[in-house]
Formats: structure tokens, C-alpha cells, sequence
């Protein structure tokens, strides 16, 4: 993929807008949709050309990204009557990064192939951090020689870039990266609470902890953000919510019982239920310090 590629994004959120400029840097002509316009003005006014379908950005570019917040939305997108399959041409390759559901990328992936196109499921990890650093963690699944050809426009916001295997092998990963997060961040949540009640400074503590044996990324960009009661989302509790109900979905379909899962998502449902499902994960702390 050279620098003058046509690149589509299909939501500009939280993390889709960090990818936008890391294709804008580089050099990429990038067809941008998202649901509310003015929150990709600043994009516009980079060098994104607005679309003000996905279809329409379908039909201007060779790749098209799309990273959207449910299921449902990834349907729409790509299914709906002003969707992606509805007007992409021939040749053209999707890679959806929504934390989707297996069964539904491995749909979407035969469904372009019958269109005379190619797609990817490419979920992943590091949050706002991450993107905005360019060193995502990407999971990947479909057909290995389409995701070589992308290979080198991962390379610009991905750091840790894993072919999983075939069609749907991505999305399986993530839930395996986020039934990870679930029972870390329990872990970060309970290590602050312990050391708050033994009258020590968490963010000392945190010093040594993070350091040691019991560091995750969680601990390290998470738990600093707790202390500050700094609850902006650079993940959504919402959509992390989503997550491990696809996980244990999937879970349930494999015969297997994964009780720190089911805590976490307890925890976090509760949370919601309270009016904070707009919060980032972080906002867990809460479920430990009524």
C-alpha cells in the first residue's frame, strides 16, 4: 500500500479518530463518516474528505476501516441500504476493528467475498493510549495474503500486529484479551482499596507494584487514573460492557465457566445500572469505595 491509497474510516470516536490522523500523517487521501459531523470537523480540517454515508465512502476508496461501538452498528453499516456493501466496488478490502461478535466477521467475510471483495475482523487493544501513540495491539482474522497487503497500514497505528487465522480468529482474541482486562482490573481495583485501608500511599505503592511481578497495563494506565478520580473514558464502560457479554456468550456456546469474568461483568452492570455506563472502565473503582 503506497502513500497515495484511497482510505475509508468509518467512525471517528474515542480511538477512530487517533487512526485518522495517523493515515492523514502519513500521506493517505482518507473518506471519512461518523453519526455527528462536527465531531470530525478538526479531521475535516486536516485533509479528511467527508462523506455522508459509509456507502458513499465505500464507493471512493480501496480500504475501508470501520470502528463502531455494537454489533448492531457493524450491521448497519455495512448491511443497511446506504451501507458498505451496498456501494463498494469490486477489489475493495474491509477491515471492521469493532469488538464484534466471531460469528458475525466470519459472516461479513463471506458475504464480501460473494461482493468480489475481501474483509478482515482486526480488533484491538490499548485504548486512547494506544492509538493516539500509534502502538495498538491488533488481532487479526481472515485471509492471510489479504492481511499482508494491509500489513503496512497497521504498521501505522499498531505496534504488536498478530495474524490470528481465519475469518472470525480476531474477534475470538479480543474476547480473550478482554476476559484479561476483566479480571485485572478487579485486581487493580482490589490492590488500591487494600492499600488505601492500610493507610499507605497508593501512589507509592503503585511505584513498586506496577514494577514488579504484578504489573499489567491496567495497573500501570489505569489505576493512576483512578487515584485522580479521573473517570474520562478512554474506553467506554458501555462498550466494555458489550465485551464480555459477547465473551461470555461465546463462553457459554464453548461449555465453559469463567467465574472472574462473570465478577467483572457483575461489577460493571451494577455500575451502569447507577448512571455510569459513560465512564471509562477505570470508573470501577466506584464498585469498592461506597
Amino acid at each position: 500500500m503506497n502513500k497515495e491509497t484511497y482510505v475509508g474510516f468509518v467512525g471517528t470516536g474515542v480511538m477512530g479518530k487517533s487512526l485518522v490522523k495517523h493515515l492523514l500523517k502519513a500521506g493517505h487521501e482518507v473518506v471519512i463518516y461518523s453519526r455527528t459531523k462536527e465531531k470530525a470537523d478538526d479531521l475535516i480540517e486536516m485533509g479528511a474528505t467527508w462523506a455522508p454515508t459509509p456507502g458513499q465512502v465505500a464507493s471512493q476508496v480501496d480500504v475501508l476501516f470501520t470502528m463502531v461501538g455494537y454489533p448492531s452498528d457493524v450491521e448497519e453499516v455495512y448491511n443497511g441500504e446506504q451501507g458498505i456493501f451496498a456501494q463498494g466496488r469490486p477489489g475493495l478490502i474491509v477491515i471492521d476493528m469493532t469488538t464484534s461478535t466471531p460469528s458475525l466477521a466470519v459472516d461479513l467475510h463471506k458475504k464480501a467475498k460473494k461482493l468480489g471483495m475481501n474483509s478482515l475482523d482486526g480488533p484491538v487493544s490499548g485504548g486512547d493510549v494506544g492509538a493516539k501513540a500509534g502502538k495498538l495491539s491488533i488481532m487479526v482474522g481472515g485471509d492471510r495474503d489479504v492481511f499482508e497487503q494491509i500489513r503496512p497500514i497497521f504498521e501505522l497505528f499498531g505496534e504488536n500486529i498478530v495474524y490470528q487465522g481465519n475469518a472470525g480468529a480476531g474477534q475470538h482474541t479480543k474476547m480473550a484479551n478482554q476476559i484479561a482486562i476483566a479480571s485485572s482490573m478487579i485486581a487493580a481495583c482490589e490492590a488500591i482499596t487494600y492499600a488505601k485501608s492500610a493507610k499507605l500511599d497508593p501512589e507509592t505503592v503503585l511505584k513498586s507494584i506496577t514494577a514488579g511481578s504484578a504489573g499489567s497495563w491496567s495497573l500501570t494506565n489505569l489505576a493512576p487514573r483512578m487515584l485522580k478520580e479521573d473517570y474520562a473514558p478512554g474506553f467506554y464502560m458501555k462498550h466494555f460492557i458489550k465485551d464480555m457479554g459477547i465473551a461470555l456468550d461465546e463462553a457459554e456456546k464453548m461449555n465453559i465457566h469463567l467465574p472472574g469474568l462473570e465478577k467483572a461483568y457483575s461489577l460493571y452492570q451494577e455500575l451502569a445500572n447507577e448512571g455510569f455506563e459513560n465512564e471509562g472502565t477505570q470508573s470501577l473503582i466506584k464498585a469498592y469505595s461506597r
